[in-house]
């Protein structure tokens, strides 16, 4: 018998009523466990895992191999812990479906967010849009560290010409958690946007993700065209 049993029901019972609204971050992992330790007390387990990683988000965002060497785990748990958050951006991007209209900042910052769950290093879309806003393609453009990312102008016009966009809204995120648009940030807007004018393309808006915040170019009425 497990000693642990009747915690975990009560645990499975306030999820059940109420999801992780009221759980601590701790308590979430702790849950999580439940289904890689069937018979030990998960609780000690979690408080070390995060401790060793400095929070939740630090350690499902780690990749495997760090996660292994640092908590002296399985494979087996180590991956469980490392898909959660890509498990999650697969349901994102299927929770928008085909044709999803970004035609507001607020809307377009919310799919953004939701596109970049999961990813741990710097990455580069363009958002391809049709004439009504609605959503062609999202291209990435490049992948890089953790705190850089090779962005190429010449690349976004031939994605945008590609999908035959009428729009399109740049997105990439910032994996440190500054929202704050870099100098490089701002000369690839002004460059990618100088250029698509020539070509009668619209770029509307530019969005940088930390986490589930967003800063929009569009917003602040900076370099972009906007919505409207």
């Amino acid at each position: 018998m497990n000693p642990h049993e009747n915690h975990r029901k009560r645990m499975r019972r306030r999820y059940i009523k109420q999801g992780f609204e009221s759980f601590a971050d701790h308590e979430v992992l702790e849950f999580l466990l439940f289904y890689c330790y069937p018979r030990r007390d998960t609780n000690e387990i979690a408080h070390r895992m995060i401790k060793e990683f400095g929070s939740l988000h630090n350690l499902l965002e780690s990749d495997v191999a760090t996660i292994m060497k640092k908590l002296n785990c399985t494979e087996n748990i180590a991956v469980f812990l490392n898909m959660l958050p890509k498990a999650a951006n697969r349901y994102f991007r299927n929770k928008w479906g085909e044709g999803a209209i970004l035609d507001n900042e607020k809307t377009a910052g919310e799919y953004t967010i939701d596109l970049f769950v999961g990813h741990t290093v710097e990455m580069f879309y363009v958002l391809c849009l049709d004439k009504k806003f609605r959503i062609i393609n999202a291209v990435m453009i490049s992948e890089g560290t953790v705190d850089e990312s090779a962005v190429y102008p010449r690349e976004i016009v031939g994605a945008a010409i590609q999908n035959n966009a009428a729009y399109i809204i740049l997105t990439h995120n910032h994996p440190g958690g500054t929202l704050r648009p870099s100098r490089g940030d701002l000369e690839v807007t002004r460059r990618v946007v100088d250029g698509l004018q020539f070509l009668n393309l619209t770029v509307v808006d530019h969005i940088i993700v930390a986490g589930d915040t967003y800063y929009s170019f569009a917003a602040r009425k900076q370099l972009v065209n906007g919505y409207v």
